[in-house]
């Protein structure tokens, strides 16, 4: 699919910015541009992967490609690969051959597929309260008779995460072989199946802060003797633990300050890479992969430099770089002879792609058949501001032109994470607004990955100082250039970049409105409310709990309420485990006191972010409304205006 143009290329129509009309319509940004790919697997029978659709109300769905034949889903229509552990997931299938396990979200129980198209057999016990046994990790071992993987049990008090063994067959309970620790990742057996690795830290500490990676003798029957820590520390992040083919143990560290390639002889631990960039990722959820061996003995290497990625190939103390022209690469593997990796660029979208080492790749699958018309293309171009760092989109669409003396409106977003960046891509959601005359930027803040450990250290004990003054900086900096109306600024953001955005609009003058996805408001309750993973992730943030309470309580949006007085519109998840629903509701009733002008949509059935295509154009169509209404110009598009409360408060 193709864009046609809107309007005259030769005589643009002269209309307001925010106005104008546009080919990338609600349904292409949440239909077309919602199909996301990750969790490759290849060998030598083809290539699996998971696949998101929104279409299917957000489930992901286990995908098989076979050599030389075509795709076809491994799990039955409904099933959804997904997994609860840690509320974020990630790792909810392996394989062993066409055998394929799997956690099913409907129950959390693992199941067995004996092949694409089988019908998939529960093989862990129906647990005593709903989402009781949770799994994710897995790998087989013990000749296909055994699986090693992560469990969260919840029941009374905190949930308890352990490394459990259990035959593959599930012809006998999980048998606990690692416990004690907080957390627990990435469990992987040695090739000959004597040792086992893994990682391990506890709170008050994320994977990122500090990691420990331990190894233990593995014993036929799945028992583990004799752990003890090859690396890692309260200081050091350890990440991705992959044995080689030689029966070293490989992993990315970031005890330089930069997150390079290691590895473990008998033993001895020696820095295979030196680079002021990164290798590694932060874990947000299990089994990323950013490293995959080649047959020859290069190791392929995804590395990220200023938020930008690239494919790199490790051989003699050297890193070469492959010539791909994407900008953001993940998941990726390798049969030994070829890589696959999921690819993205400011003019392409994510794409599954299969790499030659030597040079060359093509196209597997793209998550869209719409080909975006370069005339309509907003580039990113890279800033620094202040310090930090962004990508910003101009307006532009070759059917349209501004009056003379207009500029554009501006969304300032505001990533979450907060420990994570945005790097420079095809969004649809942006070109969304850019082709309409919005001007967007994304603010890698201060805090952010992708620039160094003392940079994303730049936040530590300074969540709701460093965000908001980099967010405000962005805006100060793209007025004074001249590229943007300093009267019509939006900020904008999920979760930590929700937050970002209600504490900017208390606190600070650059913003006209703002618009807060799933945000935090409340640090004190959060800290009491939120799930285990993160349940001291504040700590990091703002300071030790609870002899810094004041300070969060001073760093709380609810406690500046009262200083809100521009337009908001927030959005939240009613099942949302990570950020409750009352951490949104508390705001909309402060600002119904004041009679400040806001509205408020809650999704019933969604969590921590909106997976369900009908969600996702509510969302954007709710956005664009509230942007139309607060900023005064009319929307091209046929979008039913929300209910703005207390609107007539908004001088445009």
């Amino acid at each position: 699919m193709r864009f046609g143009r809107v309007g005259s290329a030769d005589v643009p129509t002269v209309a307001p910015y925010g106005s104008w009309s546009s080919p990338i319509t609600i349904d292409l940004v949440a239909n077309e541009g919602g199909v996301a790919y990750g969790y490759l697997s290849v060998d030598a029978e083809g290539l699996y992967w998971l696949e998101s659709r929104p279409q299917e109300e957000g489930r992901q769905a286990l995908v098989f490609l076979p050599q030389g034949g075509s795709a076809v889903d491994v799990v039955p229509a409904g099933f959804n690969v997904r997994t609860r552990v840690h509320e974020y997931g990630g790792g909810a299938w392996f394989h062993d051959g066409s055998t394929v396990f799997c956690s099913n979200f409907d129950d959390s129980r693992l199941y067995r597929i004996d092949g694409p198209g089988a019908e998939p057999r529960a093989i862990t016990a129906e647990p005593p309260s709903a989402h009781g046994w949770r799994y994710a990790d897995g790998r087989v071992f013990a000749g296909g008779g055994l699986i090693v993987c992560v469990r969260e049990s919840h029941g009374d008090g905190e949930p308890v995460n352990e490394l459990v063994v259990l035959p593959t067959d599930g012809s006998e309970d999980p048998r606990v072989i690692a416990g004690g620790r907080d957390f627990y990742a990435a469990p992987r057996p040695s090739p000959d199946g004597t040792r086992l690795a893994w990682l391990a830290w506890d709170h008050p500490h994320m994977p990122f802060e500090g990691t420990d990676l331990c190894v233990g003798d593995l014993a036929p029957d799945g028992t583990c003797t004799h752990a003890r820590r090859v690396a890692g520390s309260a200081t050091e992040s350890i990440f991705q633990p992959e044995w080689g083919a030689d029966g070293a143990l490989y992993f990315t560290s970031d005890r330089s300050g930069w997150s390079n390639l290691y590895v473990d002889q008998d033993g001895e631990v020696a820095a295979l890479t030196q680079e002021q960039a990164e290798i590694g990722y932060p874990q947000w959820v299990f089994d990323l992969s950013r490293y995959a061996f080649l047959e020859d003995g290069r190791i392929a290497c995804l590395v990220t430099r200023d938020a930008v990625d690239g494919l790199e190939l490790y051989d003699d103390g050297m890193l070469t770089r492959v010539d791909l022209p994407y900008t953001h690469l993940s998941a990726l593997r390798s049969d030994g002879r070829r890589l696959y990796v999921v690819g993205a660029s400011p003019s392409e979208p994510s794409s599954l792609l299969e790499v030659e080492p030597a040079g060359g790749f093509s196209v597997v699958r793209r998550s869209t058949e719409l080909t975006v018309d370069d005339s309509y293309l907003s580039r990113p171009e890279a800033l620094t501001f202040g310090g930090a760092h962004g990508f910003y989109y101009a307006p532009k669409n070759p059917g349209f032109s501004a009056p003379d003396g207009e500029r554009p409106p501006l969304i300032v977003y505001v990533h979450g994470g907060p420990t994570a960046h945005v790097p420079p891509l095809l969004q649809l959601s942006v070109q969304f607004f850019t082709t309409r005359g919005i001007a967007v930027v994304d603010v890698n803040y201060g805090g952010s990955t992708g620039y160094g450990r003392e940079y994303r250290d730049r936040l530590r004990g300074e969540w709701g100082v460093v965000d908001v003054e980099d967010s405000a900086a962005a805006a100060r900096y793209l007025a004074e250039r001249g590229d943007v109306d300093a009267a019509r600024i939006e900020i904008t953001g999920g979760s930590a970049g929700g937050y970002t955005t209600l504490l900017a609009l208390a606190i600070r003058d650059e913003f006209a409105a703002g618009t807060s996805q799933f945000g935090v408001a409340d640090l004190v309750t959060f800290h009491e409310d939120t799930h285990k993973f993160e349940s001291h992730y504040d700590e990091y943030l703002v300071g030790p709990w609870p002899a810094a309470m004041e300070l969060y309580r001073e760093r709380s949006p609810i406690t500046h309420a009262d200083a809100i007085s521009r337009p908001l519109l927030l959005l939240q998840g009613l099942d949302d485990k990570v950020v409750p629903p009352a951490q949104s509701e508390v705001i909309v009733n402060a600002l119904q006191q004041r009679g400040i002008p806001h509205a408020y949509i809650a999704f019933a059935g969604e969590g921590h972010g909106f997976r369900k295509a009908e969600n996702q154009k509510r969302a954007l169509a709710a956005h664009a409304s509230f942007l139309a209404q607060v900023f005064g110009f009319e929307l091209a598009d046929d979008v039913e205006p929300i209910e703005i409360e207390n609107l007539e408060h908004v001088a445009h």
